[in-house]
């Protein structure tokens, strides 16, 4: 017998989204601590460039 579906239909979307997010944030946060930045900094990064986006105002360059 094989499991087509590791939560359900609807929420397995959502699970690899949020996966796929904490992989992210992790490895930006690893980054950032390379450079010297704390996670204090970095999040204040993130909210920026997040804040810039959601303005329209960074075009992927």
């Amino acid at each position: 017998m094989s499991y087509q579906h590791i939560i359900s239909k609807r929420l397995d979307p959502l699970f690899a989204l949020s996966i796929g997010l904490a992989a992210a944030l992790t490895r930006i946060n690893r980054e950032e601590k390379e450079k010297g930045r704390s996670t204090a900094q970095t999040v204040d990064v993130l909210k920026s460039r997040v804040g810039l986006a959601w303005a329209g105002g960074w075009k992927g360059v």
